[in-house]
């Protein structure tokens, strides 16, 4: 076991958590967490199989402090930075290849839904709710929620979502693939950093394929698509990971997979 740990970031067992949100300023974004968060994420090496994001607090995320907001002497510059060091966050979320999985817990508002929106994988809890948040404050979204939520739920249901602010129930998210599973609410932390756990021993380099792929079919055609397959699959099979899990299929044994 090697473990890593700073006050946002923690690496134990090759998952890399990031702290997005803290119980300061009611769980709102914390930007010393998504700025460590980006670093940590740029500086990713091979010890690294998974990414969980969580909040310490009792929500996921509030969103963005808005009374920081109001706070500023020139509130367009305020946000302008804030949104910028998201982006930076996102975009690098967006570019890691391994996967990235969401421990949400309370409330997903505001940017907090638009983080949720780029995990592969969200776990979530009967009390989980999501909430856009920006038409509240007659504010447009960040985070990347106009270009992730369509992708999720469609292009007209992300517009009713967005335009009348709805507040999203787990089961409802759930429903539109928002999150992928729920657990009884306490046991979302630890559910959320056994997948982490399990995906980062998994065979690494077929997960980058994957998460490829599915990039690749936002803009691809079917025919394209299909060669993108078959190439991805002929490199897996002479691949560590590949020929080790063929290998250990017919071996009837459990695969090794670490760092392949």
């Amino acid at each position: 076991m090697t473990s890593t740990h700073t006050e946002y970031v923690t690496v134990v067992d090759g998952v890399l958590q990031i702290t997005i949100s803290t119980a300061a300023n009611g769980t709102s974004l914390d930007f010393a967490g998504i700025n460590a968060g980006t670093e940590a994420l740029r500086s990713a090496d091979r010890e690294i199989g998974a990414v969980l994001l969580t909040g310490a607090g009792p929500n996921f995320s509030a969103g963005g402090n808005v009374r920081g907001f109001a706070a500023a002497e020139d509130r367009a510059g305020h946000i302008y930075g804030l949104a910028t060091d998201l982006h930076e966050f996102v975009r690098a979320l967006d570019e890691t290849i391994v996967p990235v999985v969401a421990g949400v817990q309370g409330w997903a508002a505001g940017a907090g839904m638009s983080l949720v929106c780029a995990a592969d994988i969200a776990i979530g809890g009967p009390s989980t709710k999501l909430r856009p948040a920006y038409p509240g404050i007659a504010l447009s979204p960040d985070g990347g929620m106009s270009w992730t939520l369509p992708r999720i739920v469609g292009a007209g249901r992300a517009r009713e979502i967005l335009l009348t602010d709805a507040i999203l129930d787990a089961e409802t998210a759930l429903q539109l693939g928002i999150l992928s599973r729920l657990v009884d609410d306490e046991q979302v932390p630890a559910e959320a950093l056994e997948v982490a756990r399990t995906l980062a021993t998994g065979p690494r380099s077929a997960y980058a394929s994957i998460k490829s792929l599915l990039a690749r079919s936002n803009s691809s055609t079917l025919s394209d698509q299909l060669d993108y397959e078959r190439d991805a699959i002929s490199a897996a099979a002479n691949s560590p990971a590949g020929r080790e899990g063929v290998d250990a299929f017919v071996e009837k044994r459990k695969p090794d997979y670490q760092n392949r």
